[in-house]
Formats: structure tokens, sequence, C-alpha cells
């Protein structure tokens, strides 16, 4: 059995390959174009051309999609065997046996694996060094595989302090099984609509329209989104200003920050390698 498989058994870890074979049945021309437009506004970049795209924790495949169709060579990792099969079957959708999209399974925990992979302009890894189960390992790894110039776009979980931990533990309890995934998915669900709806009759905005409108985030889906964040571990958090002072020793110079405002969500982090 896999160190994966093993950690899937053993309820230390989420599924998130399963969650995004999912999503991948609502993606559209629409969704690609919010995360084109998403990813060229924090990297201030209208192209990708002639650049190469590191793609760490590919996911659906859709960022490794989306750096493709701008004109990058890419390469895509991901831990999670279904994972790498929801990002080969994007490739296998609209970039069929393309030489310039390298699609594999590996870990960022690996350092002898990400110092083979050699430099890339840009190196991606958007909500995903914090469920290795190692962050502030995987954080460092991640800075390797760069050289001067390249830049090293991140997304990390906030640090809420006490609520990070109670969220910490629920899920837990979501990968312990069947009865825990029912118990979180039920409470979670209603927890976040009952709080985005009292959110939205304050302001007086249509509940509704925050979930018409949600593939605009990315072209992220939220329902799949909801299920990731009950499920998401391991799980580990950082404030904004601990990873710029992290990255800072390390040769980078912060060129984009978009945080959560201290609230639940990910602080995106954008680096130029000095």
């Amino acid at each position: 059995m896999s160190g994966h498989a093993q950690e899937m058994t053993e309820g230390k870890r989420f599924g998130f390959g399963e969650n995004w074979s999912r999503f991948l049945t609502t993606l559209n021309d629409e969704r690609i174009h919010e995360a084109e437009e998403s990813l060229t506004s924090m990297l201030g970049l209208d192209s990708l051309e002639g650049m190469s795209f590191l793609d760490i924790g590919s996911g659906s495949g859709l960022f490794s999609l989306v750096a493709r169709r701008l004109g990058a060579r890419v390469h895509s990792l991901d831990y999670d065997p279904q994972s790498v099969a929801c990002t080969t079957e994007l490739r296998q959708r609209y970039f069929p046996e393309d030489s310039d999209w390298k699609i594999e399974e590996g870990s960022v925990l690996d350092r002898a694996y990400i110092e083979s992979l050699g430099t890339h302009d840009i190196v991606y890894s958007w909500g995903v060094l914090h469920h290795t189960g190692e962050m502030w390992k995987a954080l460092e790894h991640a800075a390797i595989p760069t050289h001067s110039g390249s830049r090293l776009f991140i997304a990390i979980y906030n640090d809420q302090g006490s609520k990070s931990r109670i969220w910490s533990k629920l899920k837990q309890l979501y990968c312990s099984g069947a009865v825990g995934r029912f118990l979180v998915t039920g409470m979670g669900s209603t927890y976040f609509f009952l709080v985005c709806l009292k959110e939205d009759l304050l302001r007086l905005k249509n509940p509704l329209t925050r979930y018409r409108a949600y593939k605009k985030n990315r072209g992220m889906s939220i329902w799949y989104d909801w299920i990731d964040w009950f499920g998401g571990y391991p799980f580990e958090v950082a404030r904004p200003d601990e990873l710029f002072e992290f990255y800072h020793k390390k040769g980078f110079d912060l060129t984009r920050l978009l945080t959560v405002g201290g609230a639940l969500g990910n602080n995106e982090l954008v680096f130029k390698k000095r």
C-alpha cells in the first residue's frame, strides 16, 4: 500500500483527488476563463509564453491547464494519485499528446525529488502546502526549484488562533469515517449557509447572488470548496507576516499580497526571487 493510500485508510488524509474529480464535472469555458483572469492578475502578467510553470499540488489540474493555455511549459505534480488522474484528464481534453505539459505523482516533502526538477520561472502552489503534514518543510522545498527572477505564488490558510484549532479537530473527525463525514458536512454546511445568509441580509444583498457568482472566485465551485474545507486534513495555518519573513530570509521579495482580512480562508502571496 502506498503512503497516500495508507494515510487515507488510517483517516490521516482527506481524499482531495476524489473531490476534484467531482469538480471536473462542472468545469466549463467560463470557469477556465475566471481561473485564467485570477492567475494573470496575481502574477501581473498577461502571457506566460516562453516561461516554465511548476504546479506543486496540481489538484484538479485547472491551473496547470490555464498556465498551458497562456503559453507556459508546464510540469504538474501531486501526491494524490486521483489528483494526478484529474490533471491527466484535463490534458487529454485540451492538449492531448502535448510534450510541453508533463504530469507525475510526487511529493513536495521529498527534497531529492524536488531538486531533480530543476528551476522554473513560476512555481505555483495554491492551497496545498498546508495539507502536507509538514507545512514549513513544504514551504522551504517550494523555494528550491527557483532561480533569480522566478516568481513563487503560494496560498496558505490564515491563522485564526483557537478557531483554527477547532477546525483542525473537525477535519480530523471528517476523515475518521462515514459518521464523521456526515456530522461535519451537516454541521459545516449549515454553519456556512447561516453565516453567509446573515452577512448578505445585513448588507441588503440577494443571498442567491453569492452562489451564482462564486465561479468568479478562481473558477471554483462553492460546494466542492466547502467539502475541501470540511475534510481538508492534514491542516496547518500561518499568518501573512510569518510567510513574508520566512521567504524574505531566503532571498524573496513580496510583489503581491491578497489577504482574507483575518477571516477564514487562504492568504495569497506572490514573491520574486532576488
